[in-house]
């Protein structure tokens, strides 16, 4: 589903990664951080595909929500096992969205 975010500016975070081969709770924890995300303040909203290279891209109201996220406990605890445990490898950015507009089929 695509978020329903409001006008810009805003600013995403878009996490690429290639995971390793095994799961070893991943799946668990990619759910835990999805909802305690959602519970964030400044949070907006997020998109998710996997195929090869997974893309996660997550909106958030400004720089100071984005973080705060970082500096959240159990998400460095996550970030940390991800390390460890579940990538290959892994790239994050931040980006300031100026512009976004949209169509639906109806």
């Amino acid at each position: 589903m695509i978020s329903q975010t409001p006008t810009p500016p805003y600013y995403a975070v878009i996490f690429t990664s290639v995971r390793m081969e095994c799961d070893h709770g991943y799946s668990e924890m990619s759910d835990n951080m999805v909802e305690l995300a959602q519970q964030q303040n400044g949070y907006l909203g997020m998109e998710s595909a996997r195929n090869e290279i997974g893309i996660t891209v997550s909106y958030w109201r400004d720089l100071e929500s984005i973080r705060k996220w970082r500096e959240n406990t159990d998400h460095t605890f996550a970030r940390e096992k991800g390390r460890k445990e579940w990538y290959k490898s892994f790239k994050t950015r931040i980006a300031r969205v100026e512009l976004d507009y949209e169509f639906e089929r109806e």
